[in-house]
């Protein structure tokens, strides 16, 4: 991507400003927003003057029949990031369109996470946080499988997904970030060749960096937004096994594996606070406390897992259920976020309303982060899924007093700062984790690793395990470098439903990623689990044993991670300044020397492979390669990995597959 124009301080001193006002219109349902919005003024401004002075550029805009002024301010911090802010009559207005000078070869990527693209150039973005698997669009999809038969390579217009994870931030192949300081609604728009046209619903802070590597440009948007620490050592050492309904069956599932030769470092059971069944399937009872009934003697049984090596995970997320104690405390306190009646505002989760905590309110943030330090970090839990933050509903009353609309996209920073404050005040960082699905501006410091979402158990591009790439990539490329998925997937309906192989599939592909969690899926007994059978059983423990190997260095990555900012798992251009490593979206780097390229479809033994130009070794074939394209072998088992033979640590991880 050399010899292009590409944004840089010059292209801030030539940006095109319109302002003006509007209001909006949101509708939730489970989580998924429908919006309309109703613009009352949009102002074209014009640029009247511009001069610099003491390292600041002021640009004057003034609208052509009117006095509104606003002024671009444009600054470099101590640390060479720009800086543009606006200010004025910026306060008469709540719509800005800030457009920008781009190329039609420019690739752009990030905006938090994405799933069916990666390279967002071509399309609109709507950076509104919000439930990625839209009930109304699963529906259409099993219907239209019912109907037409399946067809998992097929997406629907971009438009249409609404992602876990948005942030107004992007990177371009040309190796410069834009962050946007906003926290309302806003859409970037890369459709037009030759601009980006930057909406927001706030007046904009805007920071610029332009960078010689990908590696510079990771560690200096850190600066700008933080980055994870490093994961307890134990989550290294094998997998961690999603097993629920009971102590009794977690000890005999371990022994299943064990007896395999396998390596369990973990048991995360989602319904160790209660169950409740419902048309969706096996759901967790939100009431976070130990349910004594389903899981006798937790307490002593955690402390032998330990003993054994073994950590026992749980659950939690910002909702409470109706049906138990908890909710009749935090109803009597006025914990609870409010409807403008002052009621308790009760939001619909697939099939049964939940009331949330409000976190603007002290006494309630305090409260519930003692049930974590309590009921979870008490009772010995090395670790746990801190689920959801997206549903903030737009027109609920806070405590605060603070607008939704404006604290929306906010919310799922706020939960993981509660769960990250509650290990650190039990003092415990170094040895209890936590993973979050939502985030926004905020999310990168305070959660510790993300997870992918609630996959399909399926093969498709848009939602299914060919997802997990571009969603781990463009989350990797907006600053948050520490990802994974569950293996096997979670949504299961009607047909929908986890076959054998998909299940070998995802195993041997999260082997190579920073933590290695199965799941049950929502319907577990209509899902092919880790062993429900010999070659499954066979599959797992490989698979755990090979993670466990990779121990050394995926810690070196994470750890890399946490001091350089630099992505566990990363796009191929983040090394190789090749046309073709721009668009790829379903290979990645695993740290710097290894290549993955999962097999992604069903009833497939090869796959087409793009290699860098490197020199590059199979990992179980020991068969040497150099950059092209391939049609690779990928037995189950044996997916297409490949190490680069000039790594520093070539011999050793080369050797991690022999006599497995």
């Amino acid at each position: 991507m050399k010899g292009v124009i590409s944004i840089n301080q010059k292209s801030f001193e030539q940006l095109e400003l319109q302002v003006g006002s509007g209001t909006n219109d949101f509708k939730m349902s489970r989580g998924s927003f429908k919006y309309r919005q109703h613009i009352d003024q949009k102002i074209k401004l014009d640029h009247v003057s511009s001069d610099t002075s003491e390292n600041v550029t002021t640009i004057k805009f003034k609208a052509a029949h009117s006095d509104i002024t606003v002024k671009a301010q444009i600054t470099t911090l101590d640390n060479g990031i720009t800086k543009l802010s606006f200010l004025g009559d910026t306060g008469k207005f709540n719509r800005f369109w800030i457009r920008l000078k781009s190329n039609e070869s420019e690739h752009i990527y990030g905006c938090g996470e994405t799933y069916s693209k990666f390279d967002l150039k071509g399309e609109k973005v709507r950076i509104f946080v919000a439930e990625h698997q839209n009930a109304n669009r699963i529906g259409k999809k099993i219907i239209k499988e019912k109907i037409f038969g399946k067809h998992p390579e097929k997406t629907l217009s971009f438009d249409k997904y609404e992602s876990y994870y948005a942030q107004p931030t992007f990177v371009s192949s040309e190796k410069y970030f834009i962050h946007v300081d906003v926290s309302a609604y806003s859409e970037f728009d890369f459709r037009k060749k030759d601009h980006i046209t930057l909406y927001t619903q706030e007046t904009p802070v805007i920071y610029y960096y332009k960078a010689q590597s990908f590696e510079e440009l990771s560690g200096k948007l850190s600066e700008l937004l933080g980055h994870q620490r490093t994961l307890p050592s134990w989550v290294y050492k094998g997998a961690i096994l999603a097993i629920q309904e009971g102590t009794e069956k977690i000890d005999e599932k371990i022994k299943k594996v064990e007896d395999k030769g396998g390596k369990v470092c973990g048991i995360w059971s989602q319904d160790w606070c209660g169950c409740r069944r419902t048309g969706f399937g096996y759901q967790v009872m939100w009431n976070w406390q130990w349910d004594k009934d389903l899981y006798h003697n937790l307490d002593i049984k955690i402390k032998e897992w330990k003993q054994k090596g073994i950590r026992f995970l749980g659950y939690i997320n910002p909702f409470i259920a109706l049906e138990g104690e908890l909710y009749k405390t935090a109803s009597k306190e006025g914990f609870c976020v409010k409807a403008k009646d002052g009621s308790d505002y009760l939001v619909t989760i697939t099939t049964f309303p939940a009331a949330m905590v409000d976190f603007t309110n002290p006494k309630a943030y305090d409260w519930y982060k003692s049930l974590i330090k309590e009921n979870m970090i008490g009772l010995g839990m090395g670790g746990w899924m801190a689920d959801f933050g997206e549903y903030l509903p737009l027109d609920c009353v806070l405590f605060s007093g603070e607008d939704p609309q404006k604290l929306h996209n906010r919310w799922p920073s706020i939960w993981a700062q509660m769960n990250k404050e509650a290990i650190k005040e039990c003092g415990v960082s170094d040895d209890v984790f936590f993973f979050t699905r939502a985030g926004h501006t905020g999310t990168i410091s305070a959660s510790a690793m993300m997870w992918t979402g609630d996959q399909h158990v399926d093969w498709s591009v848009d939602d299914g395990i060919a997802s997990v790439i571009p969603a781990t990539l463009s989350l990797a490329m907006s600053g948050y470098g520490l990802t994974h998925s569950d293996v096997g997937g979670y949504t299961t309906i009607m047909h929908m439903t986890r076959s054998k192989e998909l299940l070998l599939r995802w195993e041997e592909m999260n082997v190579f990623s920073p933590l290695f969690r199965s799941h049950e899926g929502n319907q577990p007994s209509r899902n092919v689990q880790f062993d429900g059978d010999d070659e499954l059983l066979e599959q797992l423990s490989r698979s755990s044993r090979l993670h466990e190997r990779l121990a050394f260095y995926i810690k070196e990555c994470v750890e890399e991670n946490a001091a350089r900012a630099l992505p566990v798992m990363r796009p191929l251009f983040y090394h190789y300044d090749e046309k073709d490593a721009y668009t790829e979206k379903t290979e990645y780097l695993l740290g710097r020397d290894i290549l993955v390229a999962p097999v992604l479809k069903e009833n497939s033994e090869s796959r087409n492979v793009y290699l860098p130009d490197d020199t590059w070794i199979h990992l179980f074939s020991k068969k040497e390669y150099k950059g092209g394209n391939y049609e690779i072998e990928g037995k189950v088992g044996m997916p297409p990995v490949f190490v680069r033979k000039n790594a520093e640590q070539f011999e050793k991880l080369i050797e991690v597959t022999d006599n497995l």
